[in-house]
């Protein structure tokens, strides 16, 4: 028997309730993993709130780290007793171990702790394939990153500054300004008090920027078409404050013949060497400490409901973690 948390229903953090459930013996190409850390992400609120069906009843969470307890049929990349983590499922991170497809998990490099892996495994493939895939951003070009002092941001100020790109950062507090600067961003704006696309035109000096990343959603969709140059890339990649609904195309032409693409990781990650390549970049970064994960909330397993209200309620910043 485990520990987990589960959702009978969709609706807010109050239908996660913490239960025992039988785990089964790992079956063929599954590998059981006692977690030790578990990571927080906004993804997590979509899954329990609803906004991305999943079947019912249900596990949540999609990001942890531990270590092999024990390996099904024909499992040959990982043995027990390897330190792992994996960042993309299966559903049901929020548990004390759970069985996963082996194929799955990476190993964890000397020097990369179980709870920063937890911490950065999803926010920093993510920032990843934003920079280097969605749109390959080049040493000297100035960016816009949304939510600069959250779980992605952080990682986004450190790893523009390691690539020589000027990122300007939006926060909602002069507290979270300062946390950006500190993590590299070179450009600060506080969206609960300066016109966002005007200061963006001021510090480019009218160019304005060539793509905005954008993980709010609704409340920024326009805002940041306004900060791009003519034919600039808006990459909306998540929901913070809601779905983008009811888009009228035309104004992309009107803005600049504007390009919209809302990613996500599962496309940039489709195959074992692309898993291999993307995971190698961000330890390597990890490793040689231009990336560095700021862990700056620890729940317990039984307090995951909290998590999911004071991340919603934009009380966090840099990464969280739940312990088993």
């Amino acid at each position: 028997m485990v520990k987990a948390i589960r959702i009978h229903e969709t609706g807010g953090p109050e239908v996660m309730k913490l239960e025992e459930m039988d785990l089964p013996d790992p079956g063929p190409g599954q590998a059981r993993v006692k977690h030790t850390a578990i990571g927080l992400n906004y993804i997590d609120t979509y899954h329990r709130s609803g906004l991305y069906p999943i079947a019912l009843p249900s596990g949540l969470g999609l990001e942890a780290a531990g270590v092999v307890e024990a390996v099904g049929e024909g499992v040959t990349n990982v043995t027990v007793g390897d330190r792992v983590a994996y960042g993309s499922g299966p559903l049901g991170a929020y548990s004390e171990a759970q069985n996963c497809f082996a194929a799955g998990l990476i190993k964890l490099p000397e020097g990369v702790k179980e709870d920063e892996a937890a911490a950065l495994m999803m926010k920093g493939l993510t920032v990843r394939y934003l920079f280097k895939e969605t749109y390959k951003v080049k040493a000297g070009e100035t960016i816009l990153f949304h939510a600069a002092a959250g779980g992605c941001g952080l990682v986004a100020c450190q790893w523009a500054k390691e690539l020589g790109v000027t990122m300007i950062g939006t926060v909602g507090s002069e507290e979270k300004a300062e946390l950006a600067r500190a993590h590299g961003c070179a450009h600060v704006i506080n969206y609960s008090t300066e016109n966002v696309p005007e200061r963006v035109a001021d510090i480019t000096n009218g160019a304005k920027v060539p793509v905005v990343y954008d993980g709010v959603g609704k409340d920024t969709f326009e805002m940041s078409l306004d900060c791009l140059a003519p034919r600039g890339l808006l990459a909306s990649f998540g929901n913070a404050s809601g779905p983008v609904t009811g888009v009228d195309l035309s104004m992309l032409q009107n803005k600049g013949s504007l390009y919209v693409t809302r990613p996500t990781m599962l496309h940039y990650m489709m195959t074992p060497d692309q898993v291999a390549e993307a995971t190698a970049d961000l330890f390597d970064v990890v490793a040689r400490g231009a990336v560095k994960v700021d862990i700056n909330q620890r729940y317990a397993l039984a307090d995951a409901a909290q998590a999911h209200i004071d991340i919603q309620g934009r009380k966090t910043t840099g990464a969280t973690i739940i312990e088993p």
